[in-house]
C-alpha cells in the first residue's frame, strides 16, 4: 500500500510532482463534498464542485500530452 501511494505522486520520469499532489488534494475535496451532499445533506456550492472537477480534468488532460523525455532533453 505504501509503494502504491508513493507511485501515485510520481510523474512519468519517476520524480515527485506538485501536479500529482494538487490533483490528489482536489480529488479528495471533490469526494468529501460529494459525500457531504449525498449522506449528510450539507450544501456545497455547485460552482465549487464543478471547479474542482475541472481542475482535476485539466491536470489529467495535460498529463496525457506531456512527453516522457521532455525534461531530460532540456538538461
Amino acid at each position: 500500500m505504501k509503494q502504491f501511494l508513493q507511485q501515485l505522486f510520481k510523474d512519468k520520469l519517476g520524480s515527485y510532482s506538485m501536479r500529482e499532489a494538487v490533483i490528489a488534494v482536489l480529488l479528495a475535496a471533490l469526494i468529501i463534498s460529494w459525500i457531504a451532499k449525498q449522506f449528510f445533506n450539507k450544501d456545497v456550492p455547485e460552482f465549487m464542485f464543478y471547479t474542482f472537477g475541472s481542475l482535476i480534468a485539466a491536470g489529467c488532460f495535460g498529463y496525457t500530452f506531456e512527453r516522457k523525455g521532455a525534461q531530460q532533453s532540456v538538461e
